[in-house]
């Protein structure tokens, strides 16, 4: 997979994109990237990329021509037609599904906002997917981008060795993930449930099951609206509402 990030502030994405998993990935060649600043594709004497909304208001907005020529740049460049994201509050709320979709690209653009926002004329021709961490407001897109960028990386085959790894991770199944320990068996007097002790697998995946139903039940039930759940897990579930009623 290829990723182009247009940004005005390069620099804040390379310290993760350097780092632990995405940094492997690179060095593995699962994945490659560029970072680049569509100030310099700008027309404008000054290499200004934004401007006065037209009808006033407060706020600068991004223009249209810096991102249109940075865009033609990189398909000519890679001889492809690239899936195009853009960071924006508007967007659609993005989930461990939508990640689980884009992995599939081969080829992402990410174009990163500052301002007040963006020309209409940037989301209504030149982008595929509009895309939003979350409802609250940040200093930039570039913030967005790393998030998304990470996430997607870490799905690619090969990048973390172990496939079952990132299945079993929460909102993978649709599901909050199950509690986890690890040496001491007991510290403080804090112990580690029985069944994880036996070696009995059957009854440690329904045990794993039955924690993350009851884990999402309690902190996210919305999740359990979306997705659906075999027969046993119907029956676990019902189980764990019986006994918080």
């Amino acid at each position: 997979m290829h990723i182009d990030v247009l940004t005005l502030f390069p620099d804040m994405l390379t310290g993760v994109l350097n780092s632990s998993i995405l940094k492997r990935a690179q060095e593995k060649e699962l994945f490659t990237y560029d970072l680049i600043n569509f100030r310099h594709f700008s027309t404008n004497k000054h290499k200004k990329v934004d401007d006065y909304p037209y009808g006033g208001g407060e706020g600068m907005v991004l223009t249209v021509q810096p991102i249109y020529d940075a865009l033609e740049h990189i398909k000519t460049q890679h001889q492809s037609v690239p899936r195009v994201l853009l960071m924006c509050p508007q967007g659609e709320t993005y989930t461990q599904q939508k990640a689980e979709e884009l992995v599939k690209e081969e080829h992402l653009v990410i174009i990163c906002g500052h301002y007040e926002g963006y020309d209409e004329r940037i989301r209504t021709h030149l982008v595929t997917d509009e895309i939003s961490i979350g409802d609250y407001v940040l200093t930039n897109g570039e913030i967005g981008a790393s998030v998304v960028i990470d996430s997607i990386v870490r799905l690619l085959p090969g990048v973390l060795g172990n496939r079952q790894s990132t299945e079993n991770e929460s909102f993978s199944s649709g599901l909050l993930d199950y509690p986890h320990y690890t040496r001491p068996q007991s510290f403080k007097e804090m112990d580690v449930p029985e069944v994880l002790l036996q070696g009995h697998h059957a009854e440690i995946e329904r045990w794993r099951m039955q924690q993350a139903l009851k884990r999402t039940y309690e902190r996210r039930p919305d999740l359990l609206e979306k997705i659906t759940l075999t027969e046993e897990q119907k029956t676990l579930l019902k189980q764990i509402r019986n006994n918080n009623e």
